[in-house]
């Protein structure tokens, strides 16, 4: 049983298995994305219902793009599908719709739609869902690397004075951009055991939660089967 007051403040979701489901099932890759869909949809809404301040899927990473057109292209219509048919839900319950990635890449349709979303919800107070999109951690550092060297370069902070909260803070999940900071849980779906090019930096302490269904079958009890495994961990932070 969960301890309502253990709750994780921010989980991140590598959302694994989409592909592979519709091969068992004998049907289109896209299916298996929209299959996805539905599934995060359902653990968007357990998340706000349990309390969690700030939850981050991984939908789309740089290297997303080497996959064929067609997928590439069939993503971004579910995702505009997605925000279409759920933000009036999403208002409703207060929350948030935050990016982490560079939007420079997305097509201009999906891109329009998901500002839509962060503008229409950028009141809200609620759970804060990160949707990492054209996302990389290696980016995201080299990113935060280039602003602080500029910052240097233009004699606003000294070498001496960089910090690791310096480039924690220029980081995607960093105070100056969505401002939810390092996850204390993340979790895998679909069998694999690896980071994937997410959340490099920000994983330093988090704990791991590997769970072999794939994603479409990784139901809301199946989450909260993992906040328990997280919770049952002794996070001790290089101590004793």
């Amino acid at each position: 049983m969960l301890d309502a007051d253990r709750i994780p403040r921010h989980v991140a979701i590598i959302m694994d298995g989409n592909g592979r489901w519709a091969a068992a099932k004998g049907v289109p890759r896209l299916a298996g994305h929209n299959a996805g869909m539905k599934a995060m949809i359902e653990i968007v809404d357990r998340a706000d219902k349990l309390g969690i301040k700030h939850l981050t899927v991984y939908a789309f990473s740089t290297e997303n793009w080497k996959r064929s057109a067609e997928e590439v292209s069939g993503i971004f219509k579910l995702l505009i599908k997605y925000v279409q048919s759920e933000l009036k839900k999403i208002m409703d319950n207060n929350v948030r719709i935050r990016i982490l990635g560079d939007p420079s890449a997305i097509p201009q349709d999906a891109l329009r739609s998901v500002e839509k979303a962060i503008n229409d919800t950028a009141d809200n107070t609620g759970l804060q869902f990160n949707i990492a999109l054209n996302y990389g951690g290696r980016d995201d550092i080299r990113r935060a690397v280039s602003s602080i060297a500029e910052e240097v370069r233009e004699g606003k902070i000294s070498p001496e004075d960089i910090t690791e909260d310096t480039i924690s803070d220029r980081l995607y999940t960093g105070k100056e951009f969505t401002g939810c900071g390092d996850p204390e849980l993340i979790i895998r779906t679909s069998g694999e055991e690896r980071l994937s090019n997410v959340l490099l930096w920000q994983c330093a302490y988090s704990e791991f939660v590997f769970v072999d269904d794939l994603w479409p079958d990784f139901t809301p009890e199946k989450f909260e089967k993992a906040i328990e495994v997280y919770q049952n961990r002794n996070r001790r932070y290089g101590g004793r």
